[in-house]
């Protein structure tokens, strides 16, 4: 029993130590080693379920945020609070003893997971190097990917992306294409995009035109066509960390400006962003 004390408390330290070192770590760098709190990611992505999916055999790779201990533990699942020793010491002693411990409990949003309950667990599980862990998982539905990738950062990117897909409903519309943008207030534009769209379909047609009609008329003869040409150029290349969507947006401010000039009042939007493909995409 002595040895498997020393064993846990030797463990429990160099845990704690590791967590300092990489929070120190993270402040020069910048960037942040916090769990995600998931009460801030069912907010900000409108998440819906939990629909119950079983047992299953789950990466420890894949666990990103916890759903109470976000603060007791770094996005390693290294202890930061002193607090925790205790029960990480039952925890670790019992992995030592070869004792079975039930599921931990999961939260499963898109590829990643937060630990709902057996947050300890799974700090000790990966401190003795297990690679995987039995829980039991609950997952809620997303209207936007999260990957293991993801950091606190992202989700306020992701929160406005959700909240563009709730107002244009793109995504039910044309199922299975994704329209991501970087840009401050880009969701916003596209939005208007959309609107102004639907708008001159209206006047054109001498009647409303239904919402869902626009937006797929929208992204089937305005946006989708910048994108191809943008896509066939690999114009994104010169512009690192953007989005197609970004382009397209660049792409109608020069189409404005086309416009603007004498002779060049008829330009559509495939012919603008072959012409800013021509004017910005070389080396």
């Amino acid at each position: 029993m002595k040895n498997f004390e020393s064993l846990s408390a030797a463990d429990f330290q160099s845990a704690r130590a590791k967590a300092f070192f990489q929070g120190v770590l993270s402040t020069l760098s910048g960037h942040s080693r916090r769990l995600l709190a998931f009460d801030d990611v069912r907010e900000k992505l409108h998440l819906g379920g939990p629909v119950y999916r079983g047992v299953e055999t789950v990466p420890l790779n894949k666990l990103v945020g916890s759903l109470n201990r976000y603060r007791d533990f770094d996005s390693l699942f290294l202890p930061t609070q002193s607090h925790t020793q205790d029960r990480w010491h039952r925890i670790n002693r019992a992995w030592y003893q070869d004792i079975s411990l039930p599921p931990v409990l999961l939260y499963k949003v898109g590829e990643v997971y937060f630990v709902v309950d057996g947050n300890h667990r799974v700090s000790v599980a990966l401190k003795q190097g297990q690679v995987y862990i039995d829980a039991e998982v609950r997952e809620c539905s997303s209207r936007v990917p999260l990957t293991s990738a993801v950091s606190a950062e992202d989700l306020v990117r992701l929160g406005e992306r959700v909240d563009f897909l709730e107002r244009s409903q793109l995504d039910r519309v044309r199922p299975g294409v994704e329209v991501e943008t970087t840009i401050l207030g880009g969701y916003d534009r596209l939005i208007e995009h959309i609107a102004v769209h639907r708008y001159f379909m209206g006047l054109e047609a001498g009647h409303e035109i239904p919402e869902a009609e626009a937006v797929a008329h929208w992204h089937d003869t305005l946006y989708q066509p910048i994108v191809d040409v943008v896509k066939k150029s690999d114009i994104l290349q010169h512009f690192p960390g953007r989005a197609p969507a970004d382009v397209y947006l660049w792409v109608m401010d020069h189409l404005h400006y086309l416009r603007s000039h004498p002779g060049l009042e008829s330009t559509d939007p495939a012919q603008a962003a072959s012409d800013f493909v021509e004017r910005f995409g070389d080396d």
